[in-house]
């Protein structure tokens, strides 16, 4: 039996629940906070992953590292700034993981400075938090795209006239088609890579862990097994 790659997976799998439900459910936190309960009214406010995934966005997220969760619903109509209230919900969800990442790398570099990275089960854990940490970051800065229905479409049309802001919303299934093309061909692919391994990269110099041994950690099992 093939240990490595099963462990793989199932790593992958728990770090995809986790980033893909923090960021929804940080979608409805904000929501609420900001005066709408339509994610509360329907049971998102919650840290059960069944809530929040959405099965074929799971499956892509895991084979092809680009997928989705079930979109946590709002309302505008309870917001007092519309626009503004709406970026700040939008945006909630990207920095989520990106907090994510800060808090994975964080804890992994702890282990690494106090030597606690020599016995197998430690060394996995490592392996966990780097692999949250990679994931989490791709994640964030992805849905950063300012392309419709990427979180942050919503952040850049705060700044739109109201007029043009609810046209952009309108058509927003139709700019998603092409945006599926773009990424198809690959178009993101090479800024958002860069974008990902600078934002580790810094993140591995605040924290002073190696940046090698964060990659070496994301690929554990092949070391471990």
């Amino acid at each position: 039996m093939n240990w490595a790659g099963l462990v793989s997976f199932l790593v992958n799998v728990l770090a995809v629940v986790v980033c893909l439900t923090l960021h929804e459910l940080s979608h409805g936190l904000a929501a609420y906070a900001l005066g709408d309960p339509t994610a509360k009214d329907q049971g998102r406010l919650s840290l059960n992953p069944l809530r929040h995934i959405d099965l074929i966005g799971f499956v892509c997220m895991l084979v092809a590292g680009v997928g989705w969760a079930r979109p946590v619903p709002v309302d505008l109509r309870y917001f007092n700034h519309p626009k503004r209230d709406m970026a700040i919900t939008a945006l909630a969800g990207p920095v989520s993981n990106l907090l994510t990442a800060v808090l994975a790398i964080g804890i992994g570099s702890l282990l690494y400075h106090l030597g606690l990275l020599g016995g197998t089960v430690l060394f996995c854990v490592f392996g966990v938090l780097c692999n949250l940490a990679v994931l989490s970051a791709g994640l964030g800065l992805f849905n950063l795209i300012p392309i419709p229905p990427m979180d942050g479409s919503r952040v850049l049309f705060a700044f739109l006239p109201d007029r043009l802001y609810y046209t952009v919303m309108r058509y927003e299934r139709y700019i998603m088609l092409a945006l599926l093309l773009l990424l198809f061909f690959g178009v993101f692919s090479g800024p958002l890579n860069t974008a990902i391994q600078w934002v580790l990269s810094l993140l591995c110099r605040l924290t002073g862990l190696p940046g090698e041994l964060l990659y070496l950690g994301a690929n554990f099992v092949y070391f471990v097994f």
